[in-house]
């Protein structure tokens, strides 16, 4: 059978990455790139998210398969994707953007395989969980602790979502109980692996916190990150304590968040605790976010390539076995992981 992929906003930086890894791991399959700008091929697609007319094309091509690494704040893709019988893989939403399109999702007739997989580095996290348990009813708490370089490579969908987001509250979940925290503030002192020691980490807002608790129905879940830079950290809490994120216009905070550097480590580690005890897996990408979030990409894609799962809703995890997840993410040269209890 043929597949004919579709990777819109994939002129940048991950969607870049998603392709290459998936043409080195796949080369049977046909991989178009949608763009607002179009290119010189027959592969380069010019399709903008914020125009619907735009998307003839993917019809035209026959995609089977579209991979969202562009914000589409209307969802206009997931709609198109939705009417059409296409499978979708959305990487790039934010929590409030990723309940409202999965609240729209779950109210219309789904003919194909739609896949939210906007989680951390590409909503492996919450597969990785289970492997530390039995099963997601024996979870009791799931910490996230997020190492974040200002070194490493980075597109600009992170930082302009620092910059809208960073004064507004967020939910974290207490025994099933919604708990309003703000970005940066209520450190915690967590001992990083991989050379990099103990830090104070923050509050900080992915869509894991959702999905562990609303759908995997963990009833205590929290997320914090730290800098490389402890100074960094540091300064971005006395910001966050003197409201100082709330007068400065959204231009001035992207300023802030906006640093993209050459290269760096990624490192995040997860804390579950259970019944029997609390058990640690830490993973390191030695080539950054981006590669480790396209690679999830692209292992949720070859999983959708089997066609071994039926046409519903599915948060990316979900394609997976836990222990084959993390096998896959074992066998990648430039991932290191190691689990403790």
């Amino acid at each position: 059978m043929e597949h004919n992929i579709l990777v819109v906003g994939g002129n940048g930086l991950v969607g870049k990455t998603i392709i290459r890894i998936l043409k080195s791991r796949n080369p049977q399959v046909n991989v178009f790139i949608g763009g607002r700008k179009g290119g010189e091929t027959d592969h380069h697609l010019k399709i903008d998210v914020t125009n619907p007319s735009t998307f003839q094309v993917i019809d035209d091509k026959k995609i089977s398969l579209i991979i969202l690494s562009v914000n589409d704040k209307s969802d206009h893709i997931l709609q198109f994707a939705i009417e059409n019988g296409i499978d979708y893989l959305d990487i790039t939403k934010p929590t409030p953007d990723l309940v409202r399109a999965y609240d729209m999702a779950k109210n219309t007739n789904v003919k194909s395989r739609i896949v939210f997989s906007s989680g951390w580095m590409g909503g492996i996290v919450n597969g990785l969980a289970k492997t530390l348990a039995a099963g997601s009813s024996d979870i009791q708490e799931v910490k996230l602790f997020v190492y974040y370089s200002v070194k490493d490579l980075a597109g600009e969908s992170s930082a302009h979502f620092m910059a809208e987001n960073v004064a507004k509250p967020f939910i974290r979940y207490e025994d099933d109980q919604q708990v309003s925290v703000k970005h940066f503030l209520d450190s915690e002192k967590f001992d990083f692996s991989f050379g990099i020691g103990s830090r104070q980490a923050y509050n900080f807002d992915v869509p894991d916190l959702y999905i562990l608790n609303q759908i995997e129905k963990v009833p205590t879940v929290s997320v914090k990150m730290t800098y490389n830079s402890k100074f960094i950290t540091w300064l971005l809490s006395a910001f966050q304590k003197i409201r100082l994120f709330n007068i400065l216009s959204l231009k001035e905070r992207r300023m802030i968040f906006g640093s993209s550097g050459t290269g760096d480590q990624s490192v995040f580690e997860i804390i579950v605790k259970t019944k029997d005890g609390v058990e640690k897996l830490s993973l390191q990408s030695t080539e950054g976010q981006a590669e480790l979030t396209a690679l999830s990409a692209v292992l949720h894609t070859e999983e959708l390539l089997k066609s071994i799962h039926d046409n519903k809703i599915y948060f990316s995890h979900q394609l997976h076995q836990p222990f084959s997840l993390l096998e896959k993410l074992k066998a990648y040269e430039t991932i290191h992981i190691k689990s403790s209890r």
